[in-house]
């Protein structure tokens, strides 16, 4: 008796943890995919984006590469909140108040060149200790990510096509 109980209490801790969990990123049910390159935001929880403009409208990123993107194209909205994935806990947080760090030997989402935001100071000068990079602000990790484009969205270009050789057999 008292085993089928330890089991029911770890079973509703578990359950409990899942709930918390969950509902600390509704965006992600909300906006499961990046609109621009159709990622999923879930896998790329540390680096997501969302942008909330102030005409009420928002846009689900998986990147700062494709909150980029978004942001020029949209030159005519004003952004009212910015939101990035914490890279460590990977809940939202101000992009604007973020420490960022540039490079690194991490791979970046959507780009060569990686940038990361950490709610905490600490945390940025944690990963830079152990994987490099430089520790940086949101708009300048804006401009890098604009610097970045051409070269990154014609890498991006160029593995789209071989996959898509790859599975179909041959050229189109």
């Amino acid at each position: 008796m008292r085993v089928a109980r330890g089991i029911i209490v770890a079973c509703l801790v578990i359950a409990a943890i899942t709930g918390i969990a969950m509902a600390a990123s509704p965006d992600l049910d909300k906006y499961r995919t990046c609109n621009y390159c159709g990622m999923d935001r879930s896998k790329y929880g540390h680096s997501r984006m969302l942008i909330e403009y102030d005409d009420g409208t928002s846009v689900a990123a998986c990147s700062l590469h494709c909150a980029a993107v978004d942001l020029a194209v949209n030159i005519d909205r004003t952004p009212s909140h910015i939101y990035v994935g914490d890279y460590g806990s990977r809940k939202l947080i101000d992009a604007e108040t973020a420490s960022w760090v540039i490079g690194g030997n991490r791979q970046g989402v959507m780009s060569a060149n990686p940038k990361w935001a950490f709610e905490m100071k600490e945390g940025a000068a944690g990963f830079i200790k152990e994987h490099g990079g430089t520790l940086s602000t949101f708009e300048d990790s804006v401009s890098a990510a604009y610097l970045d484009m051409y070269k990154d969205t014609k890498a991006i270009r160029e593995r789209r096509k071989a996959k898509h050789r790859g599975s179909s057999g041959g050229p189109r």
